[in-house]
């Protein structure tokens, strides 16, 4: 049975959600507002997190939970439709809903997120010479066979790349998914942080093949 941390501070939309997803087979933990999120993340497989909840919003809980286990899809609700509201979002989770919804969408998007990220599988990434064990949280160089020793900070940029698989992320977008803070203009904490991160996986650090530079937007990973 797959588990489900939803939180939604909404009894009426709580209720209905909880009771449909339990319906189709789901084991349901909801909580009206983030507090204690952070300490039952690990034992779910996904999370559904409204944006607007007493006390920190979505979005910072959302980035909190993801620095706690990257490996846990976050599927966001949110009436706001505007184009930054979704980019705001889709920094850190892995998908965006908008209010009101169908049920029988949210439970495919589930579907979708859960075959995606799925614990059952054997989570490996092949990145051209590099070999990725998610779940192991190490890369290897597959020409040597040998692990690749990278910084708290340098993996979770790299797990932000392989949640958004051959999608440009931009500085800002990467700033906020990993520090959790909101990005301030000028800053060079990621450029500086990708550099170095290209010196350990990258077979000529000048001519980068793992992690590209789109110019004038920011950074990709093809899988």
């Amino acid at each position: 049975m797959k588990r489900i941390l939803y939180i939604e501070d909404d009894p009426e939309i709580g209720a209905w959600v909880r009771e449909d997803l339990e319906r189709r087979g789901y084991a349901v933990d909801w909580l009206t507002s983030g507090e204690g999120s952070v300490s039952r993340v690990r034992e779910a497989d996904i999370v559904v997190l409204d944006i607007m909840l007493p006390g920190l919003d979505g979005y910072s809980v959302g980035q909190r939970l993801k620095q706690e286990a990257p490996d846990v899809p976050v599927l966001l609700l949110s009436a706001r439709t505007a184009v930054d509201d979704k980019l705001q979002g889709l920094g850190f989770a892995d998908d965006y809903m908008t209010k009101p919804f169908h049920p029988d969408e949210l439970a495919a998007r589930l579907d979708v997120l859960m075959r995606r990220y799925g614990r059952e599988s054997a989570r490996e990434v092949r990145l051209g010479h590099l070999l990725v064990r998610v779940d192991e949280q190490s890369v290897i160089d597959k020409r040597t066979e040998k692990e690749i020793p990278l910084t708290a900070k340098q993996l979770q940029i790299l797990q932000c790349f392989l949640r958004n698989p051959n999608r440009i992320l931009t500085k800002e977008q990467l700033y906020e998914a990993v520090w959790g803070e909101p990005y301030i203009d000028g800053d060079k904490t990621v450029m500086v942080h990708i550099r170095y991160l290209r010196e350990k996986l990258e077979i000529d650090p000048g001519s980068p093949s793992v992690i590209e530079t789109v110019r004038g937007i920011g950074y990709r990973v093809r899988q």
